[in-house]
């Protein structure tokens, strides 16, 4: 019988990837247990569900990773962390996490208008013990969500943490510190969605910017965790219609309900938005029935 794992992966390719694995490496105990793309593959001492797997090119358009460390490796991923670096124009410094998939064209890996499955309890969870961490190291970074963009197109639950936006802070190792320490932080009480309560409400969020400041505000004020999150700039594109809808409900594991960011979209889109959920039987949440933490 293979062995379920939660799949830690890096990319040589990538400064700040190749960071968080070696503090990962360091903050905690890891023994080599065989090799794949001709590099170390580690298992944790005490966590044996834990392995790490580096790829040597983009992870946004390396395909297939599931099946290469089922049939080269013997093991059965069922969690995915991507360890990345995150670039953006402005280059301001961020520790962000999100979901994957693509809303149009897959232009940086995956699939057209196709979504993997996040998680959104981990993801949550991981955002917040990110904050606390960054917040008394003293980190100048700002923590939050960004919404569901880019590949590769995974079949398990997939998440992506991130050092952001630029050359400078990808080559800093106390970012990197900070993401290694808080994603095992996480997996010391977490590993897969189902480990967590049921009673925490999971949402899609419908609208605002990229990097999600409404979705970011209300996990850290209140008792909830978002799963795949759609942009205004997605439905401005013409990108968002009921398929995409549907397919951000079945890739959002244990949904509950959507949350419709009213202030960052016409009053005519809340409306037809809010019936097409309704229609189906799927709750429109404010904040306000939300439990505080």
């Amino acid at each position: 019988m293979k062995l379920i794992t939660v799949l830690i992966l890096s990319s040589n390719e990538d400064p700040a990837s190749t960071n968080i694995k070696k503090e990962l490496l360091t903050q905690s105990k890891w023994d080599e247990i065989d090799t794949l793309y001709d590099n170390t593959v580690y298992r944790h001492s005490n966590m044996k569900d834990l392995v790490i797997v580096t790829i040597n090119d983009k992870k946004i358009t390396h395909e297939n990773l599931e099946k290469d460390v089922d049939e080269k490796l013997g093991l059965k991923p069922r969690q995915a962390i991507f360890l990345s670096r995150h670039r953006s124009k402005t280059g301001e410094p961020t520790l962000t996490t999100h979901p994957i998939g693509n809303y149009g064209e897959a232009q940086f890996g995956g699939k057209t208008k196709t979504l993997s499955k996040s998680s959104p309890k981990l993801m949550t969870h991981l955002l917040r013990i990110l904050r606390k961490n960054a917040e008394q190291a003293k980190l100048y970074h700002k923590v939050c969500f960004e919404v569901t963009h880019h590949g590769p197109y995974m079949k398990i639950p997939t998440l992506f943490v991130e050092i952001g936006s630029n050359e400078e802070e990808w080559e800093k190792f106390e970012p990197a510190k900070i993401i290694a320490k808080s994603v095992l932080e996480l997996l010391e009480l977490y590993h897969y969605e189902e480990d967590f309560t049921e009673d925490i409400p999971v949402l899609i969020g419908i609208g605002g910017g990229h990097y999600a400041p409404r979705f970011t505000d209300i996990v850290f004020e209140k008792k909830v965790a978002f799963g795949h999150m759609i942009p205004s700039y997605h439905i401005d594109a013409g990108n968002i219609d009921g398929e995409i809808f549907e397919k951000a409900l079945q890739a959002t594991p244990d949904v509950k309900g959507v949350y419709i960011n009213r202030k960052s979209l016409k009053k005519s889109q809340v409306s037809e938005y809010k019936n097409w959920f309704q229609n189906r039987g799927i709750p429109v949440i404010s904040s306000k029935e939300l439990q505080d933490l």
